[in-house]
């Protein structure tokens, strides 16, 4: 055991190995972000499954915007954003009915079943059934993690903790495009190993849920108090937890009470505010563009001029920073708040977005590409763009809403904002190289404006929740905050 004293706990190596057991769940999330890109980049996997999308890409004088643009080639990448979307309400019953460990183990069977199918897939009903499955341990997994570090979190270090899922995000990003550097040059099967390899960290997801506690209010709300009470005082490493313990009791009765119409209860004041916030994340967390880069990096890089494997190379690049910066996240996030990590990222995407548009709309055309200074600018700018984004809006939108739910409509309220942001991402998935066809470079400033939205949204609507006990945000955030108030 770690003597790390923190305000009655400690820091334990085995509560250490729940978080990062449980965060692996963000690691499979990530890497299917990352993997999806450069795949539909690899030549041997447009040849099997999208034939006509390889020829097109072969024209010369073919629209550098257009290339790419194939509803099947896009449904590829959306289909998994689908089927989570439908799963993430399914694992909200899960989550309250079987616990936040046994619906983690769930997603890593679905997860690992997936990645076996999309591997071997022969033709394209096994490809997207493969993602479908995928999908449904990304519903699965995405609605239980947030919660799960949420809830055995001390809260001093809640951000931090809640953040090591987005920190795990970021690293599956990362791990993917080292990946599909390595297998592009593989050939005629390199893609096959980048969706196969998927299965690794599921497996290691598998093994973990078998390591990992179920949490103090999970086993409390099923009616397992004394087995509650044992875990609280194994994660916080110290036997004084009655406080706690009590603070965690009393939310549950209250949700016993009236947990029967939790959808009805989700129009109630207490959880109006956590539930329009938390959806609304899930939107300016897409509309900021973010997935329209990392899904499709290479795809972008290539757009712009980068030979195959230079593109890859780029986006490799910009899973680094995005690695590194969310660890700036995990180091403010609990000192400077929510608030100012969210603005201060806006004014930074704001200014990228517009300059890259800008160079975009001025320098490449339809045929041509970006000299070589012109090509090494937009790279930065994109970094400068990711940097930003993971210490802000990639984990905020996931610790926000995990959160400031009440314990009666938490694990449904999550679902809403999982699936919206499920939803959204098959969206932007289907639709961008659509977009990126129709509107060229102005698609920057297409999310620029969104990006003006969400900051004046933040400003007038997002108090801060840094320091407040999860079960106390009715009293303490909801009802003094100058327009939510209205609302009791």
């Amino acid at each position: 055991m770690l003597n790390v004293r923190m305000n009655n706990s400690k820091i334990t190596v085995y509560v250490v190995s729940c978080w990062i057991f449980a965060a692996f769940g963000g690691l499979m999330f990530g890497y299917d972000i990352g993997i999806s890109g450069g795949v539909s980049a690899m030549d041997d996997f447009l040849i099997k499954f999208f034939p006509h999308v390889y020829q097109t890409k072969l024209h010369a004088k073919e629209n550098n915007y257009c290339k790419y643009d194939n509803w099947l080639l896009q449904l590829f990448t959306s289909s998994l954003y689908i089927s989570a979307l439908f799963a993430s309400f399914f694992a909200s019953k899960a989550a309250t009915k079987l616990g936040r460990r046994t619906t983690i183990l769930i997603a890593s069977i679905f997860f690992i079943v997936g990645a076996v199918l999309s591997a071997a897939a022969k033709n394209k009903l096994m490809l997207i059934l493969g993602r479908v499955l995928f999908g449904i341990g990304v519903g699965f997994g995405n609605e239980t993690v947030p919660l799960f570090l949420t809830e055995v979190a001390p809260i001093q270090h809640r951000g931090a903790v809640n953040i090591m899922f987005q920190l795990f995000v970021t690293i599956g990003i990362f791990v993917a495009n080292l990946v599909n550097y390595g297998t592009s040059m593989i050939h005629p099967y390199g893609w096959r190993i980048s969706l196969g390899f998927a299965a690794i960290p599921a497996v290691i997801l598998f093994i973990g849920s078998f390591v990992i506690t179920d949490t103090p209010t999970s086993l409390i709300e099923c009616g397992n108090e004394e087995q509650g009470k044992s875990t609280l005082v194994k994660i916080r490493g110290v036997s004084d937890v009655e406080a706690e313990y009590k603070e965690i009791v009393a939310a549950c009765e209250q949700a016993k009470q009236v947990k029967q119409q939790s959808l009805k209860n989700l129009l109630k004041p207490a959880s109006i505010p956590p539930l329009v916030i938390g959806v609304l994340l899930q939107v300016f967390q897409q509309f900021t563009g973010i997935n329209a880069i990392m899904f499709y990096a290479p795809v972008l890089f290539q757009t712009m001029g980068f030979k195959a494997n230079a593109s890859l190379l780029s986006s490799v690049i910009t899973g680094i920073v995005n690695v590194g910066s969310t660890f700036v996240s995990i180091y403010l996030v609990d000192k400077v708040g929510r608030r100012k990590l969210l603005l201060q990222a806006c004014c930074q995407m704001l200014i990228s977005q517009l300059a890259i548009g800008a160079i975009l709309v001025k320098s490449l055309s339809e045929t041509g590409t970006l000299n070589r200074t012109l090509a090494a600018i937009v790279v930065l700018l994109v970094c400068t763009y990711v940097m930003s984004f993971a210490w802000s809006w990639g984990p905020l939108g996931w610790l926000i809403p995990s959160e400031t739910f009440p314990l009666e409509t938490r694990t449904t309220g999550f679902a809403f904002a999982v699936s919206t942001n499920m939803l959204f991402t098959s969206i932007i998935a289907q639709l961008f190289l659509t977009m990126l066809c129709t509107m060229k470079a102005y698609i920057f400033f297409f999310f620029s404006g969104w990006i003006v939205v969400m900051g004046l949204f933040v400003y007038f609507f997002l108090p801060e929740t840094k320091g407040v006990p999860i079960d106390s945000m009715v009293e303490r955030v909801w009802m003094q905050h100058p327009i939510w108030k209205r609302l009791f």
